[in-house]
C-alpha cells in the first residue's frame, strides 16, 4: 500500500509510520519538523500544493488524517481559551484535515479501494462533557462532522473512518495517560485494516469498541 500520514514525526503518527514500514508498505511521513518526508504545516495551504505537487502520479491507498494540536490544555473558564487558540486550533484541526483531503482525493481516487481515517478523540462525543478544554473538544467534534460528512459524500468510493486513539503516552496525553504509543497503534492498524464501504462513517475506538456521537 501506498500511505501517507500527517503529524508523523513523533508520537501516533510516528509509531504509525513505523508500523506499517515494519510491514513493508510504502509510507510517506508529513510534519512540520525535521524528520518529515514531506513538510507539511497542514495549516498551510502552499503545503498542500506542494505535497500533491510531490506526490504527483501516485496512488493513495491509505491517508491517516493524525495532526493536531491540544493548544487549550488547563485554561480556565474564566480567563483561558483566547481567541487566537480557537483559530489556530480549529485551523489544525479541522480545516487541516479538509485541506489534506482536499490536496490527496485526485491520489486517492487513482487507488482501487482507498481510505481516510481521520483521528479524532472521545472528547469530539456529547458522552464525554465533563466541561474544560473547551476549544480541543469543539475541534475533534468539528472534525468528527467533517468526517461523517465526507463519508457521505464519498460512499461507495472511497472509505472514511473516524477514530479516538485511546489516551496515550505522548507529549500531548502526558505520562501518565492510560496506554502505551505501540498498543495505541496496534489498534489503529487493526481498525484500518477493517475499514470497508460497509463501515464508512464509522466513529470507533482504537480498541475496536464503537463509539457514541
Amino acid at each position: 500500500m501506498n500511505i501517507v500520514i500527517t503529524g508523523a514525526t513523533r508520537g501516533i503518527g510516528a509509531g504509525l509510520a513505523a508500523a506499517y514500514r515494519a510491514q513493508g508498505h510504502s509510507v510517506v511521513a508529513t510534519g512540520r519538523s525535521a524528520g518529515a518526508d514531506v513538510t507539511l504545516d497542514v495549516t498551510q495551504p502552499a503545503d498542500h500544493t506542494a505535497m500533491a505537487s510531490h506526490l504527483e502520479g501516485q496512488a493513495v491507498d491509505l491517508l491517516v488524517c493524525n495532526a493536531g494540536v491540544f493548544l487549550d490544555k488547563g485554561d480556565d473558564l474564566e480567563t483561558g481559551y483566547a481567541p487566537d487558540l480557537w483559530a489556530q486550533s480549529f485551523a489544525a484541526n479541522v480545516t487541516g484535515v479538509f485541506l489534506t483531503v482536499q490536496a490527496l482525493l485526485p491520489h486517492l481516487r487513482a487507488a482501487k479501494a482507498s481510505k481516510i481515517a481521520i483521528i479524532s478523540s472521545q472528547m469530539a462525543s456529547h458522552t464525554h462533557a465533563p466541561g474544560g478544554s473547551y476549544i480541543y473538544r469543539a475541534s475533534k467534534a468539528a472534525v468528527l462532522n467533517v468526517g461523517r460528512n465526507l463519508a457521505s459524500e464519498l460512499v461507495g468510493e472511497i472509505a472514511v473512518g473516524i477514530y479516538h486513539p485511546g489516551w496515550v503516552q505522548t507529549d500531548m496525553g502526558g505520562e501518565s495517560a492510560a496506554i502505551t504509543v505501540d498498543q495505541s497503534v496496534a489498534g489503529l492498524v487493526a481498525r484500518f485494516d477493517a475499514l470497508s464501504h460497509d463501515t464508512s462513517g464509522c466513529f470507533e475506538t482504537w480498541d475496536g469498541r464503537a463509539h457514541p456521537y
